[in-house]
């Protein structure tokens, strides 16, 4: 564990005051279940922790920084941010993945890639740093490695801007949206589309994608983030 101690260090300024929360934190069951002589926790108490914490964090930012969002877009943004693929890719990226003590059977079957298993250890360590040193510390590391990504829009892929788009433009009633599809070429394994969104037959925005349907996306973002300020 001397490796991992360093390397969080190293990487984000954190050192732990109680080394053993970290070491419980990157301490599977699987791990526990075959040491069971040596009477260590695994981190699924902490996890459950970490998960609150986490959620209360990226809720906390997005309801700042989408001030003008209601409640919907932001639960719908919140739900991508924290899901298992989300969690899990983060993991990866700090290289948690390499310093879980799994036991022989989970290694076997390709554990540290589980996305499942590394979702939780990414919870898991949020919940060690906040009972270590408090929420302003886990905040800081939560900001440093998500919400950032948020504010480059990492999760955009992730959003329905069609229907983003069409609750703004019909808050205050129905109006006639259109996806008019300007252009469409290449061969057919390379297709290329470019498509423009219009509401009342003025234009708000193109884009183009591989497909009508990335193309339409497209478009809506463009015209979504025009009239949100967003863009």
């Amino acid at each position: 564990m001397k490796e991992l101690i360093k390397m969080i260090e190293d990487e984000y300024g954190i050192q732990f005051k109680n080394e053993m929360l970290l070491v419980e934190a990157f301490t599977h069951s699987s791990y526990v279940n075959e040491h069971r002589h040596q009477r260590m926790k695994h981190n699924e108490r902490l996890e459950f922790l970490g998960d609150a914490v986490l959620e209360i964090a990226v809720s906390e930012f997005l309801f700042h920084h989408y001030s003008n969002w209601p409640e919907g877009k932001l639960t719908r943004l919140r739900a991508q941010i924290v899901c298992e693929p989300s969690l899990a890719h983060f993991a990866h990226e700090c290289r948690f993945d390499n310093y879980i003590r799994l036991g022989k059977g989970e290694e076997n079957m390709n554990g540290r890639k589980r996305p499942a298993l590394l979702c939780d250890l990414f919870e898991a360590f949020i919940g060690a740093l906040f009972l270590d040193q408090g929420m302003n510390a886990a905040q800081k590391f939560i900001k440093q490695v998500v919400l950032d990504s948020i504010k480059e829009d990492a999760f955009s892929h992730a959003m329905d801007f069609k229907t983003l788009l069409q609750e703004e433009l019909q808050k205050n009633g129905d109006i006639s949206i259109k996806y008019v599809l300007l252009l469409e070429d290449g061969p057919s394994h390379a297709k290329r589309f470019e498509v423009a969104v219009e509401a009342d037959g003025k234009e708000l925005g193109k884009g183009a994608g591989t497909s009508k349907k990335a193309a339409e996306q497209a478009a809506a973002r463009v015209a979504y983030q025009a009239l949100t300020n967003k863009g």
